[in-house]
Formats: C-alpha cells, structure tokens, sequence
C-alpha cells in the first residue's frame, strides 16, 4: 500500500516531455491492458480509446490543442471518446459477450440485461452522453494509476477542441465525442513542476465520516 502512496505523490500533469524518449510498445500494452480492465457501471464501457503515435496526427492534435507542446512531445496520446448516444445493442453486445466469456447461454443473462435496459434505454439522449462521459473518466484514473506504478509520466488534459478532435479521428462517423485526453511519456529534465509539492485538500475538508 505505501507503494501505491509513494506512486501517486510521485506522479503529476507533467507540462513538459522529453520528446527523445518513447514509452516502448510493451509498456503501452500494460496501459492499455490497465484501462481494459477499468470498471464501469454494469460493466457496459460505452466509450473507446484512441491512442494516437503518429507525428503527423499529434501535430494535427497539437493545433486543436490550443498548441500546447504535450500533444507532440509525449510518446502517444490516449484519447478517450464516449458515445454520444445507444440503444439496446449496447447492452445485447455486451450480454452476447458475456456469455462467450462466461461460457453461458445469453439467454440465461436475459434478466441482467432487462434491467441494464429499464435503467439506461429510456433516459434523454443528453443524459445518456452524460452517463458514458463519466464512465470514460473511470477509464483515465485507471491509465493515471497504472503509469505511475510503472513510473511512466501523463498529463490528463481538458484544454482542446473537441470537436476537431472529432473531425481528425473519424470519430463522429462511429458515434463517439472526444471527452478527455491524456499524453504519456517521460517528463522532461527542464519541466520545473516535477518539484513542487503537491497541493491537495486537507482530509479533514475531503472527506466526510458518517
């Protein structure tokens, strides 16, 4: 457990990468295994990850980026993508699914999926791209913690034009709105936020003990 603590103080949003240096294929293969593994709620994930190493699409990501230098001196960048709106295939996909992996009959998952449909399938579509936006976030905290442990460096950024995002990836075409990113990589010598002391809220302010 104290290693876990120590890995998170010693992670930050790094500002600065060291673009000479690139997160090898098996270290990113353990991050995507991590986000794989996220939970969500029924276990729907109704998002996808792009991950993007290509200079030439970062450097297009960088100027929707607001040309912040993070979008191409990371080694890649996760971006996370929700659906936008579903209907009931996203619960069928994921019984059907299910059954295969559970070696079931779907049919016997049949009362889970009712009830997966009574929740989801009659909210407005607003609050449908609510709900999938929150679970992709549950995605991103896994992909922080797991770089840390691996001591491999993130920024999780907010700051871009989604909708460019949208247009660069193919991403509307396939139902999904970027929603959250996140560049990996190995913080630069000269990035001088890597010594300040984390800034956190008190836990007496944090949490509340019932």
């Amino acid at each position: 457990m104290s290693n876990y603590i120590e890995n998170l103080n010693w992670r930050y949003a790094t500002k600065k990468f060291d673009a000479s240096k690139k997160v090898s294929a098996e270290d990113l293969q353990m991050l995507k295994d991590a986000v794989q593994l996220s939970a969500s709620s029924y276990g729907l994930q109704p998002y996808k990850i792009v991950v993007v190493e290509e200079e030439t699409v970062k450097e297009q990501l960088k100027e929707a980026g607001y040309n912040q230098s993070q979008f191409t001196d990371a080694s890649a960048i996760f971006v996370f993508a929700h659906q936008t709106d579903f209907g009931k295939e996203l619960v069928d996909s994921y019984i059907n699914h299910a059954a295969r992996i559970q070696q079931v009959e779907a049919g016997s998952l049949e009362q889970y999926a009712d009830l997966m449909k009574n929740a989801l399938l009659n909210l407005p579509q607003e609050a449908k791209a609510g709900w999938t936006s929150r679970q992709a976030y549950i995605a991103l905290g896994n992909l922080l913690s797991a770089a840390a442990a691996h001591k491999i460096d993130t920024c999780p950024m907010e700051g871009f034009d989604a909708d460019a995002f949208d247009r660069i990836l193919g991403l509307k075409d396939q139902n999904l709105h970027a929603v959250v990113v996140a560049a990996v990589g190995y913080r630069s010598a000269d990035d001088k936020m890597q010594h300040a002391q984390k800034v956190r809220r008190p836990q007496e302010e944090l949490f509340i003990t019932i």
